[in-house]
């Protein structure tokens, strides 16, 4: 399917938002879809009347991680690309001039919670669930999960990251929120809403 059916970008008031979208209800990372989030996000850049950007997915998912069917069919040199290619995409996330906040509803897993640790906040349904399932598959993320996680919970809570990363432990919402994961929990209904509000009220560098 392509990407442009698996991604929608539009504007609202001041705010880009950019929705995964998936007839499973489960959004893929896949190379397509990378390369348009890497699109959106440099109009966005570039955008002087956007002043935040607000990336969320389905009711059921954020974001499910990488295609693993895409990714088992890569040679060495196209794996190497693929995974050059999320690591850029997080960093543009994670040094954008327009602050970046994610939406979350439902799982966000592997690369989806790679993708949602580079954004500068994070919003979270009470039905939200975290985590990096790689281990359980004999896999580890190659997009920053494991540096970004373990800063962000700080010297007292790397341990759960480790735990996390290591046993494809996942966590709830509120527990994601307790170790700082989180920046703000909000009702199913109004983890959007909520995000949108943030998002308009945001100062970025440009």
């Amino acid at each position: 399917m392509a990407a442009a059916h698996l991604l929608r970008a539009s504007r609202r008031d001041a705010v880009l938002l950019i929705e995964l979208r998936d007839p499973s209800g489960f959004p893929r990372l896949t190379r397509a879809v990378l390369e348009e989030l890497h699109r959106h996000l440099g109009a966005g850049q570039n955008h002087s009347g956007a002043r935040a950007i607000v990336i969320t997915g389905t009711d059921q998912c954020f974001a499910a991680g990488a295609d693993l069917g895409e990714v088992a069919a890569l040679g060495a040199l196209e794996a190497l690309r693929f995974s050059a290619l999320g690591q850029s995409l997080m960093r543009r996330i994670e040094g954008h001039a327009k602050p970046c906040i994610a939406a979350v509803r439902g799982y966000c897993l592997g690369g989806g919670l790679d993708l949602a640790l580079a954004c500068h906040l994070r919003v979270a349904a009470s039905d939200a669930v975290f985590g990096h399932p790689g281990a359980g598959l004999g896999i580890i993320t190659g997009w920053g999960g494991t540096q970004r996680l373990p800063r962000l919970l700080g010297p007292g809570r790397r341990a759960r990251a480790m735990e996390m990363l290591s046993t494809a432990q996942t966590i709830s919402a509120r527990e994601a929120y307790a170790w700082g994961l989180v920046n703000r929990l909000a009702p199913a209904e109004r983890v959007l809403e909520t995000a949108m509000e943030m998002a308009s009220r945001a100062q970025g560098t440009t």
